[in-house]
């Protein structure tokens, strides 16, 4: 794939996950899908899901979703990796601040030429849709189910009504994720960024916190925190998106200065 430049009308999908915290990290992933969503909605991007689970009271055990526009995977790239929320849970009587996690997991969607599947190395599978959905649920075995016999993956949908849909949504996940899996089984052509990024995904400590009673919001990466998390929350992601910028071009920046070094000690 060519190297596409911040302007490039782009790809990317998001998989939130709530981790531990129970029904309190299912409602901070319901949070953050929305943070997201109204970002996208912000710089004009499309925004598709492709699979969801809900949990009883409104919150995600798991949401899938896609976003397309101009500069979409160079900005959502470092999002992946390990949130943590620290605040009190509307269920919460003593008025203690719990804490709960989620993982966010960035693909990019990749092109035509990028990943041929096999339709033979596929087991395609229908199943009833469950969860929060409107009459139809339960109806119709619309939801589906596909497994990669070669490497073991297994990828659902269940968000449309058309099973056909469905295999889509659940086709384009897929190629996805085989998509990452053959990067990092070859990162050497990867740029330094994304194999940190990458990094960064698979690492199981915290990557950012969101304090509600200090309204904080602190990445541990670049080290930089934000005294305004509600406006945050709320979709205004460009103060995060600036200091991301400003350190990627830092990284880089010491990263070309350091191969010229390796250059000149080690000349051809």
């Amino acid at each position: 794939m060519e190297n596409q430049t911040h302007t490039d009308k782009q790809t990317v999908i998001i998989e939130i996950r709530a981790g531990t915290g129970g029904d309190e990290a299912g409602l901070f992933a319901r949070d953050l899908y929305r943070m997201y969503s109204k970002y996208a909605t912000s710089q004009g991007w499309g925004q598709k899901v492709l699979d969801s689970n809900m949990s009883d009271i409104g919150g995600y055990k798991e949401i899938v979703f896609e976003l397309q526009g101009p500069g979409a995977f160079d900005q959502m790239q470092y999002e992946s990796g390990v949130h943590r929320v620290q605040r009190i849970p509307k269920t919460e009587k003593q008025g203690r601040v719990h804490t709960s996690t989620i993982s966010i997991a960035i693909l990019e969607a990749p092109q035509k030429m990028d990943i041929t599947i096999n339709p033979s190395d596929l087991r395609i599978d229908t199943y009833r849709s469950s969860g929060a959905g409107g009459q139809y649920v339960n109806k119709t075995e619309s939801a589906i189910r596909i497994t990669h016999k070669p490497s073991g993956l297994v990828v659902t949908s269940q968000t449309e009504r058309s099973q056909l849909q469905n295999k889509e949504n659940a086709m384009r996940l897929l190629a996805a994720r085989l998509l990452r899996a053959q990067q990092e089984a070859d990162s050497s052509k990867l740029t330094q960024a994304r194999r940190e990024q990458i990094g960064w995904a698979k690492r199981a400590e915290k990557t950012r916190t969101y304090n509600y009673p200090q309204n904080r919001i602190t990445d541990h990466r670049i080290g930089k925190s934000w005294h305004s998390l509600e406006d945050i929350v709320d979709g205004n992601l460009a103060p995060i998106m600036k200091a991301f910028n400003k350190w990627t071009a830092s990284a880089e920046g010491s990263g070309e200065s350091r191969e010229e070094e390796n250059k000149a000690k080690n000349p051809q």
